[in-house]
Parts: C-alpha cells; structure tokens; sequence
C-alpha cells in the first residue's frame, strides 16, 4: 500500500477511536516512513527535521492561551455574558432563544469571517472571544458543533475566494504563482481574475454545507454543565477582582491592542504578550502572579500546540518518502483517461494529503508540480485545473485533526473541558465542507 494512503489512515483511524491526536500524527508517521522505504532513523530525521517548523506556532497558541486567562480574570467575560443573558430573558420562549442563537451563531461567523480578509488575525481572536460566550451558549443550550462549524467556514471560505488579507496570499501568492510555475512548460497561463472566479463553486458548496449544519444538523438543543472556565484548567489560589472600571477599560485596550498588533507585525506571540502586559498595568493581576498565569494558559492550549508541532513532523516525512507522486501516478495508472474519475481521483488524493498535513496552504506546492501536468494531459481548461488544484488543497484544512481550522475553534470550544477536537470539531466540519466540496470541486471542474 502507498505509505501516504496507509499513514494518513493510521491516523485517522486512532484519532476517531479517540487515541490522542499527537499520539496518532506520531504513530501515522512511522509508519507511513518505515513503509514509503526509510529506515527508522531516517523517518525519526525527517520527523525530527519537520517539528521545528511547528514551534512558533506552539508558542502563539501558548500565550494567547495565557492572554485568554487574563482576559476571563479582569471580569469583562462575566459582564457580556450577564448582558446577554439579561437580553435572552428568565422567561425567554423558544422562538427567542433562537433568534438569540441565530444572532450569536451569526457574529461568530462574521468576525472568523473577517479575521481571514478584512482584519487579518486568523485564529488569534477565538481565545478571546469564545471562552466568554460559553456562559451564555450553555444558557441557550446551543450545540458548540454548530459553532465550530461556522468558525471553520469562516476561516477557510473567506481565503479561498476573497484575494484580500490571507486570501491574497493563497490566491495570488501561493495558488496563482504555483500554477503559472508547472504550466509554464507545457503552455498554461492563468490569470489573476480566473482564480477567484474558479473557487466560487466550490466556496458555494461549502456555504450550503454551512446552512445544513446551522439550521439542521445542529439545530437541537444540547446540554453543557456550568464550569468556571479558569479553575477548569488550573488550580490557583487567585481570587479574581469585581469588575472595575480601569480593569474593564483596560481590558478593552489590550484586546484591540493584542489583535492590532498582531496585524501590524504577523507576530501573535509579540501582540499576546503586548495585552498581557496592559492587563498587568490595568491591575487585574499582579506580576507575581504571571507564573500562575501562563500555567493556565499554556494548560489551555498545550494539546493545540503540540497537535501543530506533532503535524509539522508527520508532513515532513510524507515528503521525504517520495509517495506522494507514486501515489497520484499509481491512481492514474489503475483508473486510465475517464476525465469525470481523473477529477474525482485528484480531489481524493488532495484530501488524503492534506488531511496529514493540516494546512491548504503548504499542500499547493507539493500537488500543483504533480496535477498541473496531468490536468493539461487530460484536456481541462485553464480553469478547472485551478479549481482542481485549489479544491484539492482545500480539502483537508476544513476537516484535518492537524489543521488550524478545527484546532483553532477546539482552543476556544473547550476551555471547560466539554467539546471533544476529533468528534465536535473534525468530523462535523468534515461532513459539512469536505463532502460539498468534493462534489462541487467535481461538478465545477468538468463544467469549466
């Protein structure tokens, strides 16, 4: 079997039967290794070799864990969550509650929506913003999948149709310049206005995938226990402070500050510690304090980093084994020149490689110098191989346990311990985007 194939399904299949995700990226790259030809110390290079590209990203995801600490202690997530639960009434009917929910569900999906484009943050505000919401999703007994849901349609569609923010990035930067780089050989050009207008029917799938979950899959009640969503992750003898004016202002300053910050320098370890600090002078907490802190935040987002660390890893010695193109060749091979299943087979090897690796953008590279010449060889438009190249790296980040995409909301889903990475944020993003965009990816590659 394709060391690809069989690592990506090692471990997939460990991380559904709830074996750590960590656990199950480390094991999938064993094998996929020891399989794809590498001796054990060959693999345990390469691994060894990939982790370091993950710790910066550990590292980000620590401190803001810590930021987020900060934030619940300074009293101004207990002050929204008594202003919305004043709004939702002790004697709310259904039909307001819903309202409530759709309102909630909806400006979850347009800040994720606008951290992708228009205020380009990514992931940075969901540790900030969701743990405090949790309060009041627990009141409202909304299902978090369907939360999770909509922060990963909102930090993956956005990119994969808006040429602004990230979207520039992987459109113009990564996607476009990939492309026109294997076709040049071979006479493919594509343009810079082909792109967006390609991935709108794949991006539409997702979007219906997004309604099914929000107003059907999801859409039952679903109850949570009340936790404290700081004593939940670390025992501390702090006594957090009332609500006070300079600590709610200053909480205000360092969130703007933190996220500002972050956009200016792409730095999210530099604009988390910037707000830890304001919040320091704010008096929420006192500096003696800053251990205890950082403890509870990196408790927080410890298993996020080490799954991005773990991903980093287990991608480098997909690389190293070469099978990624025996494997597009090999399917080729076994399912001849039928363009419908050529299209089909380019999708679900995207999917297989991307679900490994975790990130749509570092997948380009690896399939545009392998599909773009089969694309050509089967006879598809200039636009479809951009919707064939861009679907199939797309794929895994929505439903990847390694991905940003499903880590990011987990981070701010499960504070309190009670939403599950691979059953509530993986397989239900899976379901909702992988699917659709399989078969719109398809639909849109055979009509353009």
């Amino acid at each position: 079997m394709n060391a690809v194939i069989l690592a990506v399904l090692v471990m997939v299949v460990l991380s559904l039967l709830r074996v750590s995700v960590v656990f199950a990226l480390v094991a999938g790259a064993l094998v996929g290794g020891l399989v794809g030809g590498l001796s054990l110390d060959q693999t345990l290079e390469a691994f060894n070799n990939g982790v370091g590209g993950g710790a910066q990203v550990a590292l980000a995801y620590a401190t803001l864990g810590a930021f987020a600490v900060a934030i619940s202690r300074s009293g101004l997530p207990d002050m929204l969550a008594n202003r919305l639960i004043t709004m939702l009434g002790k004697e709310a009917t259904q039909t307001h509650q819903t309202r409530v929910k759709m309102l909630l569900l909806g400006a979850v999906l347009l800040v994720a929506i606008s951290s992708q484009n228009a205020i380009p943050v990514h992931i940075a505000f969901i540790p900030v913003l969701i743990p405090p919401l949790l309060i009041v999703m627990n009141r409202l007994q909304l299902d978090r999948r369907a939360v999770a849901c909509a922060l990963t349609f909102g930090l993956t569609a956005p990119y994969m149709l808006l040429p602004v923010g990230f979207g520039a990035i992987f459109l113009n930067d990564i996607l476009l310049a990939n492309l026109n780089s294997a076709g040049q050989p071979l006479g493919l050009e594509i343009t810079r206005n082909m792109v967006p207008m390609a991935m709108g029917i794949p991006v539409g799938g997702m979007a219906i995938g997004l309604v099914v979950a929000l107003l059907f899959s999801y859409r039952g009640r679903r109850e949570y226990a009340s936790k404290d969503l700081v004593t939940s992750h670390a025992q501390h003898t702090h006594t957090p402070a009332q609500p006070h004016m300079l600590g709610l202002v200053m909480s205000g300053v360092a969130i703007v500050a933190a996220l500002g910050l972050q956009l200016y320098s792409g730095s999210m370890i530099l604009g988390g510690l910037v707000g830890i600090g304001l919040l320091s002078m704010g008096g929420i907490f006192k500096w003696r304090e800053a251990d205890d802190l950082f403890t509870s935040g990196m408790r927080m987002m410890a298993l996020i980093g080490f799954i991005m660390i773990s991903a980093a890893g287990f991608a480098e010695v997909m690389k190293a084994t070469g099978d990624i193109d025996a494997l597009v060749t090999g399917a080729f091979e076994v399912f001849g020149d039928n363009r419908g299943v050529a299209a089909l087979v380019m999708l679900l090897v995207g999917l297989f490689i991307t679900l490994g690796i975790g990130s749509s953008f570092s997948t380009i590279p690896i399939i545009a110098a392998i599909f773009v010449p089969l694309a050509v060889q089967f006879g598809f438009s200039p636009m479809a191989t951009v919707v064939l190249v861009g679907t199939a790296a797309a794929l895994g980040d929505a439903g990847s346990p390694a991905s940003d995409s499903t880590l990011g909301p987990t981070a701010g889903l499960n504070v309190d311990g009670q939403h599950d990475h691979i059953w509530d944020s993986v397989v239900p993003t899976f379901l909702h985007y992988n699917l659709p965009l399989i078969a719109f990816g398809w639909l849109a590659a055979m009509m353009l």
